[in-house]
């Protein structure tokens, strides 16, 4: 996994203070990525989330209280990352259309990149329940300003609902589902546009 920036509290309110500690921080956190995503929530451990990430015991302990602590982080720090992979992906779009096409694509690349998101998510429904709501509701709403934005630009049709961005994303959880975790080849650029011709039949200004 690619290195990334770590921009939040964790449950201990133990955040780092240096670039060292961000950078442990990060360490484990990708870390644990891979130990749940391999593992799942009950056979992964702290030691061999530190056995990944090449740090000390001590350094877990210093930014998370259990391994409970560190999985709620790690669902908060992916979710915070498909938003940052959306927002970089439509950076300079305009075009209502083509900002729910360049959105799909990176979330397609991200999911490809991390197949591990999935597994983990999923299991947040039984292990952290909240997490796994505001994963999902903290998604729907940027979804839905989006679909409200271009309803006020007169692109897509009138009466965009919360509804409506609930039922895109469920469209492209599966499509990452289908396309990235399962698929072995690189096809974003073709699905986001399939899904875009969708749309634009679907919720286009007639």
């Amino acid at each position: 996994m690619a290195s990334r920036q770590t921009n939040f509290q964790t449950d201990s309110g133990k955040s780092p203070r240096t670039e060292r500690g961000r950078q442990t921080l990060r360490k484990l956190l990708d870390a644990a990525a891979k130990e749940f995503g391999e593992k799942g929530f009950h056979e992964a451990s702290i030691s061999g989330i530190t056995r990944r990430a090449g740090t000390a015991l001590g350094s877990f302990y210093t930014y998370f209280d259990s391994k409970d602590a560190i999985f709620r982080a790690l669902v908060n720090d992916m979710s915070a990352q498909v938003a940052s992979h959306a927002h970089e992906g439509v950076r300079g779009k305009t075009e209502a259309f083509e900002i729910e096409r360049a959105a799909l694509h990176a979330f397609l690349d991200f999911a490809r990149e991390n197949k591990e998101i999935y597994r983990i998510i999923d299991e947040a429904e039984f292990v952290d329940p909240d997490s796994f709501r505001q994963h999902y509701e903290t998604t729907a709403t940027r979804i839905f300003d989006r679909l409200k934005h271009g309803e006020a630009k007169g692109e897509f049709r009138e009466g965009m609902e919360e509804a409506h961005a609930w039922a895109l994303m469920g469209m492209n959880v599966f499509l990452g589902l289908r396309y990235a975790v399962w698929s072995e080849t690189s096809d974003s650029d073709r699905i986001a546009g399939l899904a875009n011709d969708m749309l634009r039949a679907g919720i286009g200004r007639d």
